[in-house]
């Protein structure tokens, strides 16, 4: 495009206007402007390949919508797919609430501009606590592996202690999060994570292992319930209690929507929960929809070890009329900036009004049936499953998802899959090689008695 264009989507792209900048600021051109702040090396030094500009957005739409097409997602495909972003049923009224203006483009400010904005977050932090049985819950932060950086680094700050214990059946992208959350530029500020071994047998926590590891140094165990695997840790009270003999702390890590059937990590002795809640009303987006969040006992100790906000309630001059704002602000990154103790900064705060609306629609009951539902149907799939030739199911005891060995590549299987119209199983073949060819598989109400079927006649003919 020549130097007279003017961009339909770029502000201030008109010649004239761009001059008029450059000249307050005195520059001759924007290269110029941005010479300091991106090295000689880092320049491109040739005009980029790119195609003529469709300034016309008809023009423009139809050929972005010509590129999207040639994805497939889970409305076009039946997909058993899940790993840490789940398929759930999403109703209409959590995108209506999540779409309104007062929370939508609500990003941050005060009370003034408030809008209704700090009762919602309070209402999220309320259900959470709920269902997790806890009595302190915050802003959501980005997602579960976050949640769970920041749940450890609180650990470490209460016990003074820098290192922890770690399953080797959580998520390797959670591990890996908690991993950078861990380290530090400062050997001696970094904790120090020592893995679990994970009982083969079981797909459990291995107790022994546990227990043999476990010190008067250990700050925490964090754990997963149920872990990556889907398996229901059986001995989550155990470990607590073991946790506990070296005055460590119980970190948990929770599916949201496993807690209508599964009991509460409060009463398994769990000190600091944290978790997903994408499953709660919130699509999957490209692998995001995140939204994780941390919940303890109402306790200074602990309160004041939340890196993110917490909105409160608090009664007003005018009986029967409350007010909603942050509880101990002071100790946030957003006062004490570079002296905080953590940090946060963007959250996922509209998500967590999401996941709000869709507890709210449930209630105990609706959250209690769906479980089951998700329960049922997974289970029923693997039953299905282990009637193949070639296929073997190692573990029971899961909730929604559950490893499958193939006598075949998971590869091989999942290509012929995708020609069904069918996403197979994430391949966790490298992740767990003691497995073999191994897949895990998501199964939840989404999934109806035809698709489950559909999977297993395809199952069938790829691996005769």
């Amino acid at each position: 495009m020549g130097t007279d264009f003017v961009h339909p989507y770029i502000p201030n792209s008109v010649p004239s206007i761009k001059k008029k900048m450059l000249d307050e600021i005195g520059a001759s051109s924007a290269e110029e402007l941005y010479a300091e702040m991106i090295p000689d090396r880092l320049l491109l030094k040739r005009p980029m390949d790119l195609p003529e500009a469709l300034p016309g957005e008809l023009d423009l739409r139809r050929h972005v919508e010509g590129l999207l097409s040639k994805n497939k997602t889970a409305n076009d495909y039946i997909s058993f797919l899940g790993a840490g972003c789940w398929q759930h049923y999403v109703p209409k009224v959590c995108e209506i609430i999540q779409s309104r203006s007062e929370f939508l483009t609500a990003y941050a400010g005060g009370s003034h501009s408030d809008l209704g904005r700090f009762q919602a977050n309070f209402e999220f932090q309320s259900l959470i606590c709920e269902l997790l049985d806890m009595e302190v819950s915050g802003i959501p932060t980005y997602d579960w592996g976050a949640a769970a950086g920041n749940s450890v680094r609180m650990a470490s700050r209460i016990t003074e202690r820098r290192k922890i214990l770690v399953p080797r059946n959580v998520s390797p992208a959670r591990l890996q999060i908690l991993e950078n959350f861990c380290g530090s530029v400062n050997p001696k500020n970094a904790i120090k994570i020592t893995m679990v071994d994970m009982d083969t047998e079981t797909g459990r926590v291995d107790i022994e292992d546990l227990k043999a590891k476990m010190s008067d140094k250990v700050a925490c165990v964090y754990f997963e319930n149920p872990n990556y695997l889907g398996v229901i840790e059986a001995e989550a009270q155990e470990i607590s209690d073991i946790t506990h003999d070296v005055d460590a702390e119980s970190v948990v890590g929770v599916d949201a929507i496993s807690l209508g059937v599964l009991a509460s990590p409060a009463s398994y002795g769990a000190d600091i929960a944290c978790g997903e809640a994408q499953p709660l009303g919130i699509r999957m987006f490209a692998g995001g929809g995140s939204c994780g969040f941390i919940a303890t006992r109402d306790e200074l100790s602990y309160v004041s070890e939340f890196p993110m906000r917490l909105v409160s309630l608090a009664t007003t001059s005018v009986e029967g009329e409350y007010g909603f704002g942050q509880a101990l602000y002071e100790r946030t990154s957003y006062m004490a900036r570079e002296n905080a103790k953590d940090w946060v900064g963007t959250t996922t705060a509209l998500w967590g009004i999401t996941a709000a609306v869709y507890m709210s629609l449930l209630g105990p009951k609706g959250m209690k049936e769906l479980g089951e539902t998700i329960i049922q149907k997974s289970n029923y799939t693997a039953s299905l499953m282990e009637e193949i030739d070639g296929v073997y199911v190692p573990y029971r005891g899961f909730f929604k998802e559950f490893p499958v060995k193939f006598s075949k590549p998971v590869k091989d299987i999942n290509e012929f899959l995708l020609g069904h119209g069918i996403f197979g199983g994430k391949d966790i073949t490298i992740e767990y090689p003691g497995m073999g060819d191994a897949a895990l598989y998501c199964v939840t109400e989404m999934h109806s008695l035809d698709m489950i079927e559909r999977l297993d006649a395809a199952l069938r003919e790829v691996l005769a």
